[in-house]
């Protein structure tokens, strides 16, 4: 049941202790259907931030069903959403709801949200067409052209790492921007910025001359831009020598704007980080923390404390890390992400600290800020059993183990918490494991599939012409079952949770083409391919020269797999 917001209310004239006055039928109409809007464009700019485009949607649509055509400013609010969470589609949609002459009506915002959407979703062409249909005047709404669309869509082409369409959409619409004030300091900082998201960092130092020969000043954005250049590049040594020049050029000037700000330092930070130079980190926070104009934010401090554990300094990275969780008392946006309590554990983890891990790991979904995804839960299990199991304590990592066996029913081998379960395993041996090992003792893996496979014939195939309501007892009584055509060739294999009509063919329901191999594949090579893909059923095909034959010859199901096994009791006798 969709919900509205109460502060979505009419704001109709107030009659509470106020003297009766005459009221127009006309005015009263008019007032009654004027809507005040903002709270629902804050709301969606809050969900846009958390990428919850699904509940956008359905509040807009139960905002409409209610008060009928919204009005631009929060359909606009919409369409920035639907480009922040990547959905251009969706965002042309309402484009043309809103073009239409029944809605809302587009103007110049309107068209920078699509224009920067489609930059950024590579559909450089329809880009261009709908820039051309501006420049033509044949666009809906009339918007005029203009440097800010111009700019909007050479950013997101940018972003993209397209300089070579930035490159033409530059000379395309040049005489406008040169109409407009001549080549900008902005043009430069989007060309450096295009350069490092293309691969080319080098050549955004090299911009810089070119500025300087034009006679415009680099500004704080293009200074932040030249150090993040220098420093993947890097060439630190640059990197601090542009601070330094800030730093002059902000005195020199007396211009505030041009002292580094906290990107500035921010990205110094990550490339020390990077480099493993932990004095020249320590001594870009302690000028961070001493600089009063500087406001130091989540970001940060997240990245000072990402700097510290690249350099192997986790005191340090634990003393800035409760200085957050101090200053968050009194500030709710300095309170860390997940991702920064997952550094942390990732840090103590491999120092076999189970007790700070375990602290981080208790304090990670009262203390922290924003969603923790799936993965990050997963990763938090596993980051807990394996600081267990460095510490040495093997019954708590075994206990934390059988928990996340029976919660995520699965560990990921390539994974750090998977590698720490295969240790644990191999320490505790088959008396206590609990992941069941079993051994083909039955088999030899070199052996090719064909000695044990079942015939073909022998799992009685369905024709994929027929109607489910004709076979259904037979998926009562079977998972999956191969599907043939009127030639008898196996197309697809149709399994019992796909079977949700039963007027159509099993054809229409399979799922197709069926996992294959060929008679000489190893029985170990196949109980491989069962066990990761999760296949209930592989078809066994025939090699015939130097193809294959189109009629199957047998199958290998995981019922037969499972008959294979010898269970761990009944190898306590081998160890």
């Amino acid at each position: 049941m969709n919900r509205i917001s109460p502060l979505l209310t009419p704001l109709l004239p107030s009659s509470c202790s106020v003297p009766a006055r005459r009221r127009y039928p006309g005015r009263a109409n008019r007032y009654s259907k004027r809507l005040n809007l903002k709270p629902l464009t804050s709301r969606i700019v809050l969900l846009t931030r958390r990428r919850q485009l699904d509940q956008i949607v359905e509040e807009v649509e139960a905002a409409k069903k209610r008060y009928g055509r919204l009005n631009t400013i929060v359909m606009n609010s919409v369409l920035e959403a639907c480009v922040h969470c990547g959905d251009v589609d969706l965002a042309l949609r309402l484009f043309n709801e809103m073009a239409e002459p029944g809605g809302c009506g587009v103007d110049s915002i309107t068209y920078a949200t699509i224009l920067k959407g489609l930059g950024k979703a590579r559909r450089i062409d329809e880009a261009f067409q709908m820039m051309e249909s501006i420049e033509k005047g044949t666009a809906a709404g009339s918007p005029k052209l203009s440097s800010s669309l111009v700019y909007g869509l050479l950013d997101s082409l940018i972003n993209a790492g397209d300089l070579r369409r930035a490159n033409g959409l530059l000379a395309r619409y040049g005489t406008l921007l040169l109409e407009q004030g001549g080549p900008s300091v902005l043009i430069y900082n989007l060309l450096m910025k295009g350069y490092i998201n293309s691969g080319s960092p080098q050549a955004a130092v090299v911009l810089l001359d070119e500025m300087l020969r034009l006679g415009l000043e680099p500004d704080r954005p293009t200074y932040n831009t030249l150090i993040n250049a220098c420093i993947k590049c890097g060439d630190l040594d640059a990197a601090m020598k542009f601070l330094k020049e800030m730093k002059e050029k902000a005195e020199e000037y007396y211009d505030d704007s041009r002292y580094p700000d906290v990107i500035t330092y921010t990205t110094l930070v990550k490339g020390f980080g990077d480099a493993k130079d932990l004095i020249s980190l320590q001594e870009i926070y302690l000028e961070m923390k001493l600089c009063d104009s500087l406001f130091i934010d989540r970001t940060a401090f997240t990245a000072v404390v990402d700097a510290l554990l690249k350099c192997g300094s986790t005191n340090g990275a634990l003393c800035v890390f409760g200085e957050i969780l101090k200053r968050s008392g009194d500030d709710v946006d300095l309170r860390p992400k997940p991702h920064l309590y997952m550094s942390m554990m990732r840090a103590f983890a491999v120092q076999g600290d189970y007790g700070m891990v375990r602290n981080l790991y208790l304090r990670l979904w009262p203390d922290s800020s924003g969603r923790i995804s799936k993965a990050v839960q997963q990763e938090a299990d596993n980051l807990l059993m394996e600081a267990a199991l460095n510490a040495g304590q093997l019954d708590e990592a075994l206990g934390i183990l059988t928990s996340i066996v029976k919660r995520w029913k699965a560990i990921p081998w390539t994974t750090s918490g998977g590698m720490a379960a295969v240790r644990l395993e191999a320490l505790l041996g088959f008396s206590k494991s609990i992941l069941r090992p079993h051994i083909l003792s039955k088999v030899i893996p070199g052996e090719p599939i064909e000695s044990i496979m079942i015939p073909f014939e022998a799992t009685r195939p369905l024709l994929g012409t027929l109607q489910l309501k004709n076979v259904v007892m037979r998926f009562y009584k079977e998972q999956v079952v191969p599907i043939v055509d009127d030639w008898g060739s196996c197309i697809g294999l149709l399994h019992r949770e796909d079977c949700n009509n039963l007027d159509a063919s099993l054809v229409s329901m399979m799922r197709s083409p069926p996992p294959c191999v060929s008679t000489t594949t190893s029985i170990g090579r196949v109980v491989d391919l069962v066990l990761e893909k999760k296949h209930k059923m592989v078809i066994v095909i025939h090699c015939c020269g130097n193809g294959y034959s189109s009629k199957a010859v047998g199958a290998f199901t995981r019922a037969q797999l499972h008959r294979l096994f010898e269970p761990e009791q009944k190898l306590l006798w081998w160890m």
